[in-house]
């Protein structure tokens, strides 16, 4: 499995216009092979979230194309856009954003019912025991701690069995031994094939992945494959302490 889930082609993202516009990327692009593992790092300012947001479908990118298989998010209208990150991506944040008055099981049926399926519990409980919930459906989000809250929004993310899994800053709000464990999970989606695409700016996460490539001024600034925590914070040194490209 080698081909491309996500191709990102010549994107450029700008923000406001004329002197106050702000360009996010510039001319960016990337690739993203199916059932890989990538994490998306750079200096603060450097477009991570709005690729994310441009690959995800969930911003338009002011020029260039993205393509989900061969299907170009660029070129649909919005109800077909919506369809589309329903049924074929998933998307974990920092903030877990379940809904409070429901239990887990009901966060993570969300995605089928706003499809107009109806989900079979057995399907539900599945998706909660391959996160370690099992025994949690019945939680609602305040008798679970972040950890399993991020787990819920992991199983909800991956009911609809997305082509790709885009996760920004999923341990972010975690402690660094609930981090691992959510960090794991990922690893073990994407090695039984679920492609995963992460940003983030801790360099022991990145390492969970197959390779990591850096933004700056939103252009690539590179890539590592077979990525260390030593050599990932090595490379964000002299990315953060470079002169500016100005």
């Amino acid at each position: 499995m080698n081909h491309d889930t996500i191709q990102v082609r010549a994107v450029t993202r700008t923000y406001g216009s004329g002197d106050g516009a702000v360009t996010a990327l510039d001319r960016l692009s990337l690739s993203f092979a199916a059932g890989t593992f990538t994490a998306v790092m750079g200096p603060s300012g450097s477009g991570k979230s709005t690729l994310l947001q441009c690959a995800a479908g969930l911003d338009r990118p002011t020029s260039g194309s993205v393509l989900l298989g061969g299907t170009e998010l660029t070129a649909l209208g919005e109800t077909r856009l919506t369809r589309l990150r329903r049924e074929r991506i998933g998307f974990v944040f920092q903030a877990f954003n379940l809904l409070p008055a429901l239990t887990a099981e009901q966060n993570v049926a969300l995605p089928l019912r706003l499809a107009g399926r109806r989900p079979a519990r057995a399907e539900i409980r599945a998706a909660l025991t391959r996160v370690g919930l099992g025994d949690r459906a019945r939680h609602r989000p305040d008798e679970l701690s972040g950890g399993q809250q991020q787990r819920v929004a992991l199983a909800r993310a991956l009911i609809t069995r997305p082509e790709v899994l885009f996760a920004d800053e999923p341990t972010g709000a975690l402690d660094s031994t609930t981090g691992r464990e959510v960090l794991r999970l990922l690893r073990g989606m994407a090695d039984d094939g679920q492609t995963v695409v992460m940003v983030t700016h801790d360099p022991v996460a990145a390492a969970s992945a197959d390779r990591v490539v850096f933004l700056v001024d939103g252009r690539l600034h590179g890539e590592l494959s077979t990525p260390s925590a030593a050599s990932v914070a090595d490379r964000m040194t002299r990315l953060e302490t470079a002169p500016c490209s100005e």
